[in-house]
């Protein structure tokens, strides 16, 4: 819903998914060509042809400011209040929600070129907790600016639509996964990883990073870190994946996707020549 324009503020345009009201918007200004291939360009031009103003654009909001993380600390906690949206440059964060007992529950990997909550602006309080996974280096977004570049670049806007639909699908695939065995969970886990870092770029061949525990697998799957430690056994004594040393290694990418049911359909990646 657009905002009736009133004194002293900047309204966003329907066109952008974030319709912002600030009293202290500024115009943004864009960068050279330097940034043009930089992640975030990378990552949307997935479901849109960018042209090079618009990736000079996305290039400035890498270049806002990028800030270092320590692994294993918390970018924003539940029950805060959203003061940006958090642009992914490298590295893994993952979001969780914990539990009164202290146990907790991955629902979801970050990835380089990710923006977190594009549309957080309407909390007052943040409903889960952003946290580094890995060493990352990471952008803090005003809302103000991404409802701007929105607003100025409609395929930008078009773009920061399908990056929040495709985390909606991914949400939803996440939660359908509970109902898979041990294999399929992580199988499917793997397959999506390696598709998603692939889409910016971020693979060698068959083998992707893979920084996460077994603890961690087992957070994000709902199985316990001795069911994990099995199914990892069973996996790699099948063929069906290699670990070395926080390293994924798939030898047959199709024989994987068909043991975890996995179809890529959901992260709608590929969409550029659909796209005008």
């Amino acid at each position: 819903m657009t905002v009736a324009p009133k004194a002293n503020r900047t309204v966003a345009s329907a066109r952008s998914p974030l319709t912002y009201v600030s009293r202290t918007s500024r115009p943004i200004r864009y960068a050279g060509p330097d940034m043009m291939n930089d992640v975030l360009g990378t990552r949307l031009g997935n479901y849109c042809r960018l042209s090079e103003d618009e990736l000079q654009a996305l290039g400035t909001l890498s270049r806002d400011r990028p800030r270092r993380q320590r692994a294993k600390t918390d970018l924003i906690r539940e029950g805060e209040p959203p003061r940006c949206v958090f642009l992914i440059l490298s590295g893994w964060a993952f979001r969780y929600k914990a539990m009164e007992d202290g146990r907790r529950q991955i629902i979801n990997f970050l990835l380089p070129g990710d923006m977190c909550d594009l549309n957080n602006f309407i909390l007052s309080e943040m409903d889960h907790t952003i946290s580094a996974l890995t060493a990352i280096e990471f952008v803090e977004l005003a809302h103000e600016k991404v409802a701007e570049i929105g607003d100025l670049f409609p395929r930008i806007a078009r773009a920061f639509w399908w990056h929040m639909l495709t985390s909606a699908s991914s949400q939803r695939q996440w939660t359908m996964n509970l109902s898979r065995s041990a294999i399929e969970r992580i199988g499917h886990l793997f397959c999506e990883v390696f598709s998603r870092l692939e889409a910016v770029g971020l693979t060698r061949g068959n083998a992707c990073d893979l920084p996460v525990t077994q603890i961690e697998l087992a957070e994000a799957t709902g199985l316990t870190s001795v069911h994990v430690n099995r199914t990892l056994q069973e996996m790699r004594a099948a063929g069906l994946v290699i670990l070395k040393e926080k390293v994924l290694e798939i030898p047959d990418m199709a024989r994987l996707r068909h043991a975890a049911l996995f179809t890529p359909n959901y992260l709608h990646l590929g969409r550029i020549g659909d796209e005008s």
